[in-house]
């Protein structure tokens, strides 16, 4: 799935591979990459899931793409079946042809690529090392899906957390991942939760962002009081624009410019000042009593958890700009 397409299947289906792209998972990229055929439906081939153009062509394999806009269609990717149409109505056409032809997969080549798969997947690239001493962003995220449950609507703000929501949340329905995608922007996370809770009032709405993401619309704390309607707000607050840390890191050898987020304010009472609970979360061993809080206590209230992550974190696995799909860096280690 590309990042917009989560939730359309079901993440814990068997043969979700996960997220394509600059920070999708491993299987999921060399499956796009060396598969015989793929079927691209409403999908862009934009830079973030391809990389590389040149690199993404593979001899031998063929590509379908379905997209109601023809401009799309071969504009960064050749592909070899372009089919302009509505989705919904090109895939029951598709699936009409499937019953009337003979001809099925072959079983041992099935089972063959399924275990390519397999072996693709045991790399483990989400793997990350937990600490008893800072909190990692990863586990905010794992814990939060543990405390609330899979039937989240989760809006997201852009950057870091945005990409490790997509790694490590599971969404079983469509329309529960809001996120301005390609867009880029920062700054829509509370907005687009407040959104969510007016259309959906009995459905459990979280806003994940950043410490420079939030302060791009905090104000609009104040809509939320004045609607009645409750999100929870999770900050996953690392001093940084996390993704522009994390590339003048990797591309620029650590000169860091305009990206540390210094000060901030005090978002606990901030939202306490817009009549709203706050709560602080400096240590791993306050993770999981703050969320229950959140989703038990405070089940009716807006609640901003300002939880404190580590800095120096990175979104992992990765595909630097410029490069191809099978040029992945799956750590640091690899760099």
């Amino acid at each position: 799935s590309t990042l917009m397409g989560l939730g359309s299947i079901k993440s814990g289906d068997k043969k979700f591979l996960g997220m394509v792209g600059m920070h999708g998972t491993y299987e999921a990229n060399m499956a796009m990459q060396n598969c015989d055929c793929l079927v691209a439906i409403g999908a862009r081939f934009d830079d973030r899931v391809v990389g590389l153009p040149s690199n993404f062509a593979q001899p031998g394999r063929k590509i379908i793409h379905i997209d109601v806009d023809p401009s799309t269609i071969s504009k960064r990717v050749k592909v070899d079946i372009p089919i302009v149409g509505d989705v919904k109505v090109v895939l029951a056409d598709m699936l009409n042809l499937l019953d009337e032809i003979p001809e099925r997969p072959d079983a041992e080549k099935m089972a063959a690529w399924q275990n390519k798969i397999d072996e693709w997947r045991k790399i483990d690239c989400l793997h990350y090392e937990k600490s008893d001493k800072v909190i990692k962003p990863q586990e905010v995220l794992e814990k939060l899906q543990e405390v609330a449950g899979p039937d989240l609507i989760v809006a997201s703000d852009v950057g870091q957390h945005q990409m490790w929501c997509a790694q490590f949340l599971s969404f079983t329905k469509p329309r529960h991942w809001l996120s301005s995608g390609g867009l880029g922007t920062m700054g829509v996370g509370l907005p687009y939760a407040i959104g969510a809770c007016v259309a959906n009032p009995d459905k459990q709405v979280v806003c994940i962002t950043g410490d420079g993401s939030i302060q791009m619309n905090i104000q609009e704390l104040a809509t939320a009081k004045q609607l009645g309607i409750n999100p929870k707000i999770i900050i996953l607050n690392n001093n940084y624009l996390g993704m522009v840390r994390q590339w003048q890191e990797l591309e620029y050898s650590g000169r860091y410019s305009h990206s540390h987020m210094t000060p901030t304010p005090d978002f606990k009472v901030l939202a306490e000042a817009y009549g709203h609970v706050g709560i602080v979360v400096e240590h791993p061993s306050e993770l999981d009593g703050a969320l229950k809080d959140a989703f038990g206590k405070y089940k009716d209230e807006l609640v901003l958890l300002d939880i404190c992550v580590d800095p120096t974190e990175n979104v992992w696995p990765m595909v630097k700009a410029g490069k191809g799909l099978t040029e992945m860096l799956l750590g640091s280690e690899k760099i």
